[in-house]
Parts: structure tokens; sequence; C-alpha cells
């Protein structure tokens, strides 16, 4: 009998569990095989692609879509009328697709589609290829589409193209054909005005045919070496054909970029930990010494990167000259290369931190464009620091590399024209507000977590982050939970308030009386409060005053004097005091976030003895 009962309760128990759990975060799968004749004269590419597709998920599929990016580089295509009719356009698009010529213009043609050998009926809609299935694809099943297309690669406008500002021949991004995502919220086929990317991992082999003189740089390893050369092999073939294939092979990415160019030189760079760096540009005054000067820099990048916030899973990285200015793609960048050195490290390791950042991560761009911008910015900015503090570039090194951001988006915030940072990446009104809250408010996104959690905290956060959840696309809410474990603080009020509206910090000194200070909110957003107390006789003290919603607060550290912390503040009062140790006759100046992190909109009224006018405009440079 007793087993019997146990058995029943063991049933019950699992049914239970199944009903409360939280659903297993699948995601699809790719293989991709592609082969490819590229027409020089024509700038037209015939393909032919085999693709399996993993669905991965617990749904019945009964249509998939594509997305045709260069279809956007037609007159009136959706990317062509975003431009010409956002108040503040992409300068280096604006009205120029509108220009193109038919034979200038991007086009992806699909010629047959067939799933599992059976021919389908597709619809090509702009940039995307809407396909109505035969037979849908089952829950955790694979199927092959089979497909040949032909693309013309457009004059050189946004990213891809052909003959950029520098001389370089062939930029060859979002040039195939390439599954949309379906993940827990449905399919993502994005129609594409010049915003960023959303993929599917996946394999590729890729082979690339073209004439021999032309240098091929991209995404994945080389099969072929010793049959191509020209810097892949210690050894240049005897003699080339008149035209010869590339075969490219990448595990575990979500995209294929690659560049031609007859006049490119590859450096070849090997780390200390084996990674491979690839260096592919054309020489000139403009670029050799600056570009020799790259690969000791930026194995220095990759080290620092790798011990901080998670290691690079790849075995190869090539900076590739082309583009129209910095575009990341796995495995490889393709940059601008005319410029100085600081603006060429600049370059490469803001794109480069996007390996770690997107390529890696992979959270969905066009809905949380800050979470790879934001969070790649936030990092480049340090890495630059850690740059300049090792002299390997020239600049000052600063103690905080973050008050930039800080600065610059408590300045945006006073335009009227921010938006939230939850706001769809395609749906900005303006390109400015777009590019303020993607790559500057999701950076002052993590020098906000770090006031509020401390940097011990947050560096664990960082690392644990990325190692948690690479590969799988998290959102929002992946990255709080994880901070939240670190730091034993609870943080959804933070996020409610900086991703989802646009209320602002604004926090005062109203009054001392005697030992007791009075503090007011005077901004919606509540925050927690660094508060530094400098006593006539040169000493310093820090009260931490948390809010209640965090339901703790963080440590004291090695940057806070003589630490104490207060009892929360209710995030509904508007006022908040307590009792100072020492009279306020023995005090010199009390100030609230002396170190400048908090985005407090109005500092003037930070602290006390208030500021006379020339002392803040002063205390502002």
């Amino acid at each position: 009998m007793f087993r019997v009962v146990s058995i029943v309760l063991f049933i019950f128990c699992t049914w239970v569990n199944g009903l409360y759990a939280q659903p297993e975060r699948w995601q699809q799968a790719v293989d991709y095989k592609m082969e490819v004749d590229f027409n020089i004269k024509k700038h037209e590419l015939q393909g032919s692609q085999k693709l399996t597709y993993f669905n991965n998920s617990p749904d019945t599929l009964y249509h998939v879509f594509y997305h045709l990016y260069l279809n956007a580089f037609q007159p009136n295509s959706v990317m062509d009328v975003k431009s010409r009719t956002i108040v503040d356009p992409d300068s280096r698009v604006k009205d120029r697709i509108t220009k193109l010529k038919w034979n200038e213009q991007g086009v992806t043609k699909i010629q047959s589609l067939k799933m599992n050998g059976e021919a389908l009926d597709y619809k090509v809609v702009g940039t995307v290829l809407e396909v109505k299935l035969k037979k849908p694809i089952l829950p955790r099943s694979s199927v092959v589409f089979d497909m040949e297309f032909s693309s013309q690669i457009p004059l050189q406008v946004r990213r891809t193209g052909r003959f950029n500002k520098e001389g370089i021949e062939y930029s060859v991004a979002q040039w195939y054909p390439k599954m949309c995502n379906y993940d827990y919220q449905g399919w993502h086929a994005t129609p594409y005005v010049g915003r960023e990317f959303y993929g599917i991992w996946g394999n590729y082999d890729v082979k690339i045919t073209l004439p021999s003189e032309y240098i091929v740089a991209g995404t994945g390893y080389l099969q072929n070496k010793d049959e191509v050369g020209y810097g892949y092999s210690v050894k240049e073939p005897k003699t080339r054909k008149s035209r010869l294939t590339w075969h490219f092979k990448a595990e575990q990415v979500h995209d294929f970029v690659w560049a031609a160019d007859p006049d490119y030189t590859q450096m070849v760079h090997k780390m200390k930990d084996g990674t491979t760096l690839r260096f592919f540009y054309q020489p000139g005054d403009k670029t050799t010494e600056n570009w020799q000067k790259l690969p000791p820099i930026v194995e220095e990048v990759f080290d620092y990167v790798n011990k901080k916030y998670g290691k690079y899973p790849y075995k190869e990285y090539a900076i590739i000259q082309g583009g129209d200015g910095g575009m990341e793609y796995p495995m490889a960048t393709l940059i601008t290369g005319e410029r100085g050195l600081v603006s060429l490290v600049g370059v490469i390791v803001h794109e480069a931190m996007h390996s770690w950042y997107q390529l890696v991560l992979g959270s969905n761009e066009s809905l949380y464009p800050w979470m790879d911008e934001g969070f790649t910015s936030y990092v480049s900015s340090e890495v630059m620091n850690h740059l300049r503090m090792k002299k390997m570039i020239p600049g000052k090194y600063e103690e905080n590399p973050q008050l930039s951001a800080v600065n610059d988006y408590v300045n945006f915030t006073k335009t009227g024209y921010e938006e939230p940072l939850s706001t769809h990446a395609d749906h900005y009104t303006t390109n400015a507000a777009y590019s303020i809250a993607s790559y500057v408010k999701g950076a002052v996104f993590l020098e906000q977590i770090k006031y509020i959690v401390g940097e011990e905290a947050f560096n664990k956060g960082m690392l644990r982050y990325y190692n948690t959840w690479k590969f799988k696309h998290p959102n929002p809410n992946d990255f709080i939970r994880i901070i939240e474990k670190v730091s034993d603080i609870e943080l959804d009020w933070f996020k409610e308030y900086f991703v989802n509206t646009t209320h602002t910090i604004d926090y005062e000194i109203e009054e001392m009386r005697g030992r007791e200070l009075i503090l007011k909110r005077t901004g919606y957003m509540p925050m927690p409060l660094d508060i530094t107390v400098k006593l006539k006789d040169g000493t310093v003290k820090t009260y931490y005053v948390p809010i209640d919603l965090m339901r703790g607060a963080k440590p004291g550290d090695e940057t806070f004097n003589n630490f104490k912390v207060k009892s929360p503040w209710p995030w509904v009062n508007p006022s908040y005091s307590f009792y100072l140790d020492n009279e306020v006759n023995d005090i010199d100046v009390v100030e609230i976030d002396a170190s400048g992190r908090l985005a407090d909109i109005d500092r003037s009224n930070n602290r006390w003895p208030r500021l006379m006018s020339a002392q803040i405009q002063e205390f502002d440079k």
C-alpha cells in the first residue's frame, strides 16, 4: 500500500512541477551549403543553396520566411522611403538609393525553391521572401530546402556593396537568402530598413568562385589554403587557374560575410593562446603604417576581454578593410581603413566587441538593440581606456571612461526626443533617438547597474552573463536575473523604469538641519544614493541609501571611505532624511554621487552648501 501511495504522489508531484516549470528555451538551427559563381563584369553572382532547417520548437510550422536584404537597395524600397522621410536621415544613405540606376541596384532573385525535393510557391515582398509550405514542418524535425538564386551587388551605400569610398571593390554582406528566425516570440520576418540583424546559429559551408587575381577575406576557416595562397598558406601555389574557388567553413555562427579585392595585403598574427588574427588592407600612404601597428594591439584587446568578459570561442578573427565605416559579422568585421591610429583602433575595438555581445550572445537586435550596441559601447570604452593605460595608443587614461556616456545621455533627455529603450529598432521616430538609446543609454544602463550593485558583483555578473547565455539569444530579463543572483539585490524595478519608460533621475539635497540631512526626489525614477560627506579636517565619509524595492544593498568597497548603509528609502516617498555622524559646523561639503556616475539630470542641487552659478559652470566642465 505504501508503495502504491508513493507512486501516486510521485506522478502527482511530477505533473504539478510540469505545470509550473519554466518552458525550455529552445532555438532553431540551420546548416547552409552554398556555391557561388561571381561574374565580375556584371557584379552578379549565381548561387545554389542547400539549407537543412532544424525545427527545434514545439510548434508546427506552416510557412517560412527568408530575408532578401539586397532588395533594400532599390528605389522606393522600405529602406529608401524610410531614409527619405525620416527627419534626420543617415548621412551615408539620404536619397542615394532612389538615384541608383538599374545596374547599380541591389537585387536578389529566386529562381527555384524546393523542400525535400518538392517545388514550393513563394512570393517576394520587398526584402522578405514569403513561402507557403505544402507540407508543414513538424516539431523536433528537420527538412531540406534547395534554392537557386542570383544576386546583383549594388554600388556601396550602406554596409554592403561594390567600390566603396576607399576603393575596395567588393564588400559582400547580406548577400544570400537568409532564413528568418523563429523563436518563443514567433517569426521575425523584419523588413530591412538599415538597422541591425537577428539570425539563427548554424554551420556554413561556402564555395565562392571568381577570377583568381582577387583575394578573398571572410567568415570562417579557409579549407583550401595551399591551393589559394595569398597569405593563407606559408607557400604560394606555383600557378593558379584563371578562376579560383575559395572554400570556407564556419560552425555555430549566424551569418556569413566576405570581401574581395585584387590589391589586398594579408597580415597574419598568431596570438599566444593560439587564435589567428588576419588583417586585410590595401597598402598605401593612408593605411600601411597604421595597419602594421595593429597585431600586438588587437592581441592585447582579445586578452583583456577574454579574461574580464568571457572567452572568444572561435580560432580566427579577420579585420577587413571595406564597407562604409564599421560593421560586425561572425569571425570578421568590415571597416574603413584610411584612419589615424586611434580612430583605426577605436573602430576595430567596437566591432570586435560585437563578437561577444551580438555574434556570440545574439540578442534580438530589432527588439533590444541596446543589449548589443550599448553593451558593446560600454566594454569598448573600458578596452580603449585599458590600451591608454598600457601606453599602446596615445591618450589620457580616465578614472571612469563611462562618464562621457552618462553626460551625453543626460543632455539628450533635455531635448524632448528621447524614446524608451523598449522601442523596436525600426520604429524610432528619429535616428538620433535610436542612436542615443541603443549606443549611449544602453551603456549607461550598465553603469547604473554597477552603481546599484557595486563593482565586484557587476564584474562577476558580466562574466557570468556571457558564460551562461552565449549562443542562446538572451533578453533583458535574462541579464537582470544574472545580476540579481550575483548581487542578491532585486532589480526588476530598475528594468521597468530604465528600459520601458523615459522617466529620469533627479535628486537634491533640500536642507541641512543640524546633523539631519533632508533629501528630495524630484525625478520620477527612484535610485539608491551614494552620499559623500567631507569634513573640514579632511575626513571623508560615505553613506549609502538603498531603496526599499531593492530588498538589499551593495557592500562597501575600496572606493568608499567609512561606508555606512542607511535604512531603505520607501520609493513612494518624495523625501527622506537621516542623521549624519557629525555636526553641521564640522562639515565642509555634502554631495549626492560625488563620482558623477549617477545619471542625475540636474547636478546643480546635489551639493550642500549650494554652488554659486559661476561655480556650477566650472563644475560642469
